[in-house]
């Protein structure tokens, strides 16, 4: 477990994270994958956004209560997650991996924990049932910051993120924060 919290710390010592992302959805009905890229930011008092460049772009604010697709012309179409128990709770989850936020993730999931020097492999297996309707598990592997998320769905499905050139921003732009912004 400390070595759990360790890697959990150093996650936790930048408040921005941003850099590239490569996301892979398989589909095991369909013997198929769909794939896309762009950028991501993880703000950790304010959520997370996906800026797809391919291969459609699009940008996808997630934040505590609410979710903001950003077409390419700007405009922005809202969801809220009120009475949406599982939205709220995958954002609190996304939130503690990003964050990390060790005891959030401890009191949501059996968790194991493999490390070797600065490298880490965690596992993830909800113990909630909000969280449990979505996803069997989800395994990260990461050092100093997360290079890799597999999330292995219910239905037999898997998304996989790879993570890459991650930069630590003191602060957001104007223009990062206002992707952040309701309209």
């Amino acid at each position: 477990m400390d070595a759990f919290r360790t890697a959990c710390s150093r996650l936790a010592e930048h408040p921005f994270v941003q850099g590239n992302f490569e996301q892979e959805k398989t589909l095991s009905r369909l013997d198929r994958s769909l794939k896309s890229s762009g950028f991501f930011l993880i703000a950790a008092d304010m959520g997370m956004v996906w800026d797809t460049v391919r291969p459609f772009p699009s940008t996808l604010t997630l934040g505590k209560d609410y979710l903001i697709q950003t077409r390419p012309s700007g405009q922005k179409t809202v969801i809220s997650a009120q009475g949406n128990e599982t939205f709220v709770r995958m954002a609190d989850v996304i939130g503690a991996v990003f964050s990390g936020n060790s005891q959030g993730l401890l009191e949501n999931f059996d968790v194991y924990y493999n490390g070797a020097g600065a490298a880490w492999e965690l596992g993830l297996s909800p113990r909630d049932g909000a969280i449990g309707s979505f996803m069997e598990r989800i395994i990260m592997k990461g050092d100093t910051a997360i290079r890799s998320i597999r999330i292995y769905e219910q239905g037999g499905d898997t998304i996989t993120y790879i993570f890459s050139n991650h930069s630590y921003p003191a602060e957001l732009s104007a223009h990062e924060k206002n992707l952040f912004s309701l309209p």
